[in-house]
């Protein structure tokens, strides 16, 4: 859980720098002396370049999952490695769709879980032209391998199963943005005719790239 914590603070944290660097007053104190101002922000500004409407995107990370802790799941299963990537297209200023595939995987001793989702899901974006944060949801294939020596388990399966996720972009020109994501995944596949619940929190840092 140390680990999740770790990428949490180092995501916001370059978001943080991020948005500092890039929304800099580019009006010094010496234009300010002599009466020049900014212009004032007009009424129905047009969104952020990378906020245009069909704009595609391709996307990935590479991060930690943190297993469930249920007790007809991963109980006691140490946290392991995930990694994602797909494509989207930004369909207005507010809304995005995406196509995702990754993979994650978790152990603890002989016993080791790996799982492959396989998503389509929607992203709720507050549009901004640097720090960008939303809220998102899918659903999709979870591919999953379990092998527990001491259960006699040695099986895989595919199930439905979806996600919740929480992000924020931090946009470093018009195409190319850092992102930072946490999704929770619930999926309960059947090995060996035992339902298993194979989720938990994936989060990760990566980048968002506009075509």
């Amino acid at each position: 859980m140390r680990k999740i914590t770790v990428l949490f603070l180092a995501g916001f944290f370059c978001a943080a720098l991020s948005s500092a660097a890039l929304a800099a007053d580019p009006y010094d104190r010496y234009e300010r002396s002599r009466g020049e101002f900014p212009p004032p922000r007009a009424a129905g500004a047009p969104p952020p370049q990378h906020a245009v409407h069909g704009q595609t995107y391709f996307f990935g990370h590479l991060g930690l999952f943190d297993p469930n802790d249920s007790a007809t799941g991963l109980k006691g299963y140490d946290s392991g490695g995930s990694f994602d990537f797909g494509i989207g297209s930004r369909v207005s200023p507010n809304l995005a769709i995406e196509g995702t595939f990754g993979a994650y995987s978790a152990d603890i001793g002989p016993n080791e879980v790996t799982v492959a989702p396989l998503t389509f899901g929607m992203r709720l974006i507050v549009p901004h032209p640097f720090i960008e944060p939303y809220v998102g949801a899918g659903l999709g294939l979870y591919f999953a391998d379990l092998k527990e020596p001491s259960s006699g388990i040695d099986d895989s399966d595919a199930a439905f199963g979806g996600y919740g996720a929480v992000g924020v972009d931090a946009w470093l020109n018009p195409r190319v943005a850092l992102n930072f994501e946490g999704r929770y995944h619930w999926a309960e596949p059947s090995f060996n005719g035992i339902d298993v619940k194979v989720g938990g929190w994936t989060v990760g840092l990566g980048v968002r790239v506009s075509f």
